[in-house]
C-alpha cells in the first residue's frame, strides 16, 4: 500500500511533467487519479506505481541524453497504464489510453504522437541509434535489471506472481527465453551511463535468475 508521502511525491512529479503544457489543474488532478487507479488494479505485483516511480526517477538521472524530456516523462507515466499478463497488446492499448487522455488535457498533437511512439517502443525494447528519447525511456524501464540482488529477487518474484496463471514448467521455459534474449543482445542499455555502470550488474542478475529457474529454487507462491 503506497504511503501518503509516496503519493505526495508522485503527484509532485506529475505536476512537473504536465507543467510545461499549461494543463488546467482540475483536469490534471483527475488524470492523476485515473493513472493511480490504473496502476493499482488487481493482479499487478511489479507493474505498479512503485515501478512507475522508479522509471521516472531514472529518467531524471538520464535526462541529459534526451531531446524532448517532457515527452519522455509523459510516455513514462503511460507506458504500463494498461497491463494484463495474458494479453499481447498492452503497449498498443497503453498508447491508445495516452492518446485519449492527453487529447482531453489539450496536449499538442505533435507531442502526443511522440509519446505514443515512445510507448510502443517499450514492447520490444529496441531503439534506433539516433532515437535518444526512446533510449532513455527503455533504459529507465529496464533499470530494475541492474539493481542489487535482493531488489532483483523481489522483482523476479513479482513477475512470477503476475504470471501465477502459468504452470511452473511453462513459466520456467518462457521466462528463460525472455531472459536469454536480453543476454544475446550486444547491449541491454543504450545510454552511455547505463551501458558503463548498469550493464554488468544486469547481466549478472539475469544469469542468476536463469540459474535459479533451472535449479528449481525460485518461488512460485
Amino acid at each position: 500500500m503506497p504511503t501518503e508521502n509516496f503519493m505526495d511525491t508522485l503527484f509532485y512529479k506529475w505536476q512537473n511533467t504536465h507543467q510545461p503544457f499549461g494543463v488546467e489543474q482540475i483536469g490534471a488532478e483527475k488524470a492523476f487519479n485515473q493513472l493511480v487507479a490504473a496502476y493499482s488494479t488487481p493482479g499487478r505485483y511489479y507493474h505498479t506505481l512503485k515501478h512507475l516511480d522508479h522509471v521516472l526517477s531514472t529518467i531524471e538521472i538520464l535526462q541529459g541524453y534526451t531531446n524532448n524530456l517532457a515527452a519522455v516523462q509523459l510516455a513514462a507515466w503511460f507506458h504500463d497504464v494498461v497491463y494484463d499478463s495474458q494479453a499481447q497488446d498492452n503497449e498498443r492499448r497503453s498508447a491508445d489510453y495516452a492518446f485519449e487522455l492527453l487529447s482531453n488535457l489539450g496536449i499538442a498533437e505533435s507531442i502526443i504522437t511522440t509519446v505514443t511512439r515512445l510507448i510502443l517502443n517499450t514492447k520490444d525494447h529496441q531503439a534506433g541509434v539516433d532515437d535518444y528519447d526512446s533510449q532513455v525511456l527503455l533504459d529507465a524501464d529496464l533499470a530494475i535489471l541492474a539493481t542489487n540482488p535482493m531488489q532483483y529477487g523481489e522483482y523476479a518474484h513479482a513477475i512470477r506472481q503476475e504470471y501465477a496463471w502459468v504452470k511452473d514448467q511453462d513459466y520456467i521455459i518462457g521466462r528463460q527465453q525472455v531472459l536469454e534474449r536480453f543476454l544475446q543482445r550486444s547491449h541491454i542499455y543504450f545510454t552511455p551511463l547505463m551501458a558503463e555502470f548498469a550493464e554488468p550488474s544486469a547481466r549478472g542478475n539475469i544469469q542468476g535468475e536463469i540459474q535459479s529457474l533451472l535449479s528449481g529454487s525460485f518461488h512460485s507462491d
